[in-house]
């Protein structure tokens, strides 16, 4: 046992790098404008929608920026304010921004996938949420498979936002949970005691949500092992469907990033966060949670775990998902939209998105179109993120830096982390801690092109 604990600390000495968490490829830092124009992002745009709308559905992201407070553990885009009078100005410039893609089809939308991230989706009133949702589906219908979901912060959902959400055809809500200790809790200035949790978990499975998941993070400042240990046996006693244990992801230097209220000091260390995330597994594994790719996990009785055996997961700018659309659109400021050809995001400033859309202008500022090399990497990251495993044809021409990689995974292969085959690469169970930096090897412009300043966060 202290050999087998020796050896993982060594491991993680050597591998605990930056580095991305692979939601797409190429990252956004190698995203190349030189080849990159909105009249390039619509067509690839409508070719993938002819391609696939019919025979799949499409995925619908909007993002709903506004929170109340600054959470300092959170990394995405918000803005603060407690002037909800923002809420209508805001889902009239979504519905306007959803007419200009609708515009651009031929035929009405087929909604498969929905989700309402932020932010604090539920800083919305139900009755805004629901005019928001009626509006989009004047201009598309539902797939017959449909999933809707929904981000839901546990100290301002109520019944009634749940409720109505639920008549709309939402059937999943996940609730950003973090860390039941006070002290944590401080730092991250994120207060919500383990009632408020109980009580909207009770609330969402009373109502007839189907998939009720928890968000925990481990790596917070002042955060121990007996910390998460507790919060683990807390969630135990609400047993949600799903649960993400993310690694907390440092990064302070991010422009309008709230990362600044602790020292790196107070940080545990990547070891200390290595037990943190160990045990909290083998605590989950003993009432029956699957580890699901990397970070998530959930029962057999959820869509992401049927999804992960029967090799359907899939894994996009809004993490893992229990089906694959070829086309996703992101709606509001910072929101980023996948063709499967190319990578488009929309501007970050509330005002400059307001104007754009008003001025009847899809509101994107920087994107990406995948070249035939981008389609290759990018399989073969998912279906290790997904899979932990990837196949190849040794006699194709396609593969012609199959080489490099094969070289930059032999280290792994010796520490016992991949098993390497003339066709495939699979990731051991003693690799999975490690996806980050094998999914690391595959990317072609991170090698040619070693960031010169701080990008990513910490692999582990």
């Amino acid at each position: 046992m202290l050999k087998t604990l020796f050896q993982m600390c060594n491991l993680v000495h050597k591998y605990n790098i930056p580095g991305p968490r692979y939601t797409s490829y190429p990252t956004v830092p190698y995203w190349n404008m030189d080849t990159f124009s909105g009249k390039a992002w619509k067509s690839t745009l409508k070719k993938s929608f002819e391609e696939s709308n019919a025979k799949e559905g499409i995925s619908l992201y909007i993002h709903l920026p506004f929170c109340e407070q600054m959470c300092t553990f959170c990394g995405c885009h918000k803005r603060i304010t407690k002037r909800h009078e923002v809420e209508k100005p805001y889902i009239n410039t979504l519905l306007k921004e959803w007419s200009l893609y609708c515009e651009l089809f031929d035929a009405k939308p087929i909604i498969k996938e929905l989700h309402l991230g932020g932010g604090t989706p539920t800083f919305f009133s139900p009755e805004h949420l629901r005019r928001l949702i009626n509006g989009i589906f004047r201009h598309a219908e539902r797939a017959e498979n449909y999933e809707f979901s929904f981000e839901g912060h546990p100290n301002n959902t109520t019944r009634a936002h749940l409720q109505v959400l639920f008549d709309l055809g939402f059937r999943r809500v996940s609730y950003g949970v973090q860390d039941y200790n006070e002290t944590v809790q401080k730092a991250i200035h994120r207060i919500q005691p383990f009632e408020k949790v109980r009580d909207v978990t009770a609330w969402s499975r009373e109502i007839g949500y189907t998939s009720v998941g928890h968000d925990l993070i481990f790596g917070l400042p002042h955060q121990s092992l007996e910390h998460v240990k507790d919060t683990i046996l807390k969630t135990k006693l609400l047993m949600p469907d799903r649960l993400a244990f993310y690694s907390y992801a440092h990064v302070p230097w991010l422009k309008g990033n709230g990362q600044r209220g602790y020292l790196d000091e107070d940080l545990p260390t990547a070891e200390e966060k290595r037990n943190q995330y160990e045990s909290g597994k083998s605590l989950l594994a003993e009432v029956g949670y699957h580890e699901i790719g990397m970070d998530h996990f959930a029962l057999e009785s959820d869509s992401l775990y049927t999804a992960m055996e029967s090799g359907k997961l899939h894994r996009n700018f809004m993490g893992y998902t229990a089906s694959k659309t070829q086309l996703m659109i992101g709606l509001g400021v910072s929101s980023i939209s996948d063709s499967w050809y190319s990578f488009a995001q929309n501007v970050k400033s509330l005002e400059e998105y307001e104007h754009l859309v008003e001025n009847k202008i899809i509101p994107i500022y920087r994107g990406h179109i995948l070249t035939e090399e981008d389609q290759i990497i990018r399989g073969h990251i998912l279906n290790l993120m997904c899979r932990f495993e990837t196949h190849w044809d040794p006699e194709s021409k396609n593969l012609i830096f199959l080489e490099q990689i094969l070289t930059r995974l032999r280290e792994m292969e010796k520490d016992e982390l991949v098993e390497i085959s003339v066709n495939s690469i699979k990731v051991t169970e003693k690799g999975r801690p490690f996806i980050r930096n094998i999914c690391m090897a595959f990317d072609l412009l991170l090698h040619r092109k070693a960031p010169e300043t701080r990008l990513f966060s910490m692999t582990i």
